[in-house]
């Protein structure tokens, strides 16, 4: 109880020195203040509440249209991704010696030999361009989704070239 009539005491004496000041001012001085008082806190209720709020709805004018058209884009993006999902996976042709030694030569690659066993694959490459062999693995890894079960590279004395023996497998799922 203490502590509030303290506080009730303490604010009532700054009340009272608040309206000695205010009495002791003249008429003019005291149209001044009331004056300067309320432009200071028409200033302050605009810098707090008016500015911001006008700003955010400006802010808000020039970049709904744009949030819009990505929403739009968005829906469009989600409706292809569920008619995709909803769709059965492409079917690739089965991993065979033929297809590896065509596609090799694609990408100016040449087995040493192609070995099938079951779902494997054992290829044997001499003397090849590694950016090229890495490039026509990621390709089969895309495109047929066959993928390197076992890999063993030895680097020759020219740059860029290596020996190599890969064991591939054609998945059955889809690759990411």
């Amino acid at each position: 109880m203490n502590a509030v009539a303290n506080i009730r005491t303490r604010i009532g004496a700054v009340r009272e020195r608040a309206l000695a000041w205010w009495l002791s001012r003249t008429d003019q001085e005291r149209k001044f203040l009331a004056v300067g008082g309320g432009v200071a806190a028409v200033a302050l209720v605009y810098a707090i509440l008016l500015a911001p709020a006008l700003e955010g709805r400006e802010t808000l004018k020039r970049t709904l249209p744009n949030l819009r058209q990505q929403a739009a884009q968005m829906q469009t993006l989600a409706a292809e991704a569920q008619a995709l999902a909803a769709s059965p996976a492409p079917q690739v042709p089965p991993m065979s010696s033929e297809a590896l030694t065509a596609s090799m030569a694609q990408r100016g690659l040449k087995a040493g030999s192609i070995t099938m066993t079951g779902e494997y694959a054992k290829v044997q490459l001499n003397g090849v361009s590694f950016a090229n062999l890495v490039s026509w693995l990621d390709a089969q890894r895309r495109e047929n989704r066959v993928q390197v079960q076992d890999a063993a590279f030895t680097a020759l004395a020219a740059v860029g070239q290596v020996d190599a023996t890969l064991t591939l497998r054609q998945a059955s799922a889809p690759a990411p």
